[in-house]
């Protein structure tokens, strides 16, 4: 059971996840009503560092704006597209969880581990649980994509993933995360991994 909440834009939501104790946050620096600086990025991570994983989430990125992410926020996980990874230069200490989009075939053996999501992060849109239950079955994946404390039950059920991510569907308004929505989902997503015994 893996459970991470993405799209950290204030403190408090930062301490809300600290006190649920959830395995990771992410922090956008892609285009999004949720993207942040590395500079505004690492003064929120800075209560959680070495208490959970500090994700940062890209998607496309250049090398210069990896490089001002990697000094500037320093996070402990990239995530970005499966493609982005081919041509990044990282350091060897970052870990990579790879984002494998919905509709894509897949070259090769799958990674280890890989993020599953629909064709846009943070749309809110539910994506294609059938062929996440299929790579699941393959890797470790986490599902992400419009998931909430009212389907994540339900997702976790059908897929039967390693972890799950959550972002829109747990604010109260775009880019602004909601304590009790994130508590509520946290909750539902503990549950089900319990009935199914991951």
């Amino acid at each position: 059971m893996w459970i991470k909440i993405c799209g950290m834009t204030d403190a408090r939501a930062v301490s809300t996840a600290l006190e649920l104790a959830v395995e990771a946050i992410g922090f956008v620096f892609a285009p999004s009503v949720r993207q942040l600086t590395p500079a505004r990025a690492a003064e929120l991570a800075r209560p959680a560092r070495g208490r959970l994983s500090c994700v940062a989430v890209t998607q496309h990125p250049t090398q210069v704006q990896l490089d001002e992410i990697v000094r500037g926020f320093g996070p402990d996980v990239l995530q970005t597209d499966i493609e982005d990874l081919l041509d990044l230069r990282l350091p060897h200490t970052l870990a990579r969880l790879p984002v494998l989009r919905a509709g894509a075939v897949p070259g090769g053996t799958l990674p280890a581990r890989v993020l599953f999501e629909g064709p846009r992060s943070g749309s809110g849109a539910t994506t294609d649980w059938t062929a996440a239950a299929e790579h699941a079955r393959a890797t470790q994946l986490v599902l992400a994509g419009g998931l909430n404390a009212a389907n994540v039950a339900d997702a976790i059920h059908g897929v039967r993933p390693w972890g799950v991510d959550a972002s829109s569907g747990l604010e109260c308004e775009p880019g602004r995360k909601d304590a009790v929505r994130m508590q509520a989902f946290v909750s539902a997503a503990r549950a089900a991994f319990a009935e199914v015994g991951t």
